[in-house]
């Protein structure tokens, strides 16, 4: 089967995921982890702001979940697909797990001279952890999703 078919497949689930946060009045972020076979090994969704955790992100939750169900920690020859570029913190688990490849859908939308720095060292490490990296797949789904998210935020906080 063509990896697209199955990186938009993956995408799809990790969009789901990523609905249930906006419903949780979380940052709408999910992430599923899949092993070489296309079976899902890890999933999660941001639960930061419900748990009171700021390491509570997709990317986190889907490692931990597929760490908990392989009974390893070394992730090898698993892809990780998440909705928005992952973070510095993100990007050190997947590095730490040895996560073969990364797909996101979006990449991070705050353009200031700090954020794109972080992106550049972030892809420095992917690059140096030879960590395969696949950007856009159904981009302008994650995209609404994250904008409704944040225009509902923005609404509610000029009424109060």
């Amino acid at each position: 089967m063509d990896n697209k078919v199955i990186d938009k497949f993956w995408m799809k689930e990790a969009l789901k995921l990523a609905k249930i946060a906006y419903l949780s009045n979380e940052v709408p972020v999910g992430s599923v982890l899949v092993n070489s076979n296309n079976i899902m090994i890890g999933k999660g969704y941001n639960t930061s702001i419900n748990k009171n955790d700021p390491t509570a992100h997709a990317e986190i939750l889907a490692i931990r979940d597929g760490s908990f169900n392989l009974q390893n920690y070394r992730l090898l020859n698993t892809t990780l697909y998440v909705t928005l570029e992952p973070c510095i913190m993100c990007v050190g688990a997947i590095i730490n797990s040895r996560i073969k490849r990364l797909v996101f859908s979006l990449k991070h939308f705050k353009n200031n001279k700090f954020s794109n720095n972080v992106s550049t060292n972030l892809h420095r490490l992917i690059n140096k952890n030879n960590i395969l990296v696949e950007t856009g797949i159904l981009k302008k789904d994650s995209l609404y999703l994250l904008s409704s998210f944040f225009k509902t935020k923005r609404k509610i906080n000029s009424l109060l």
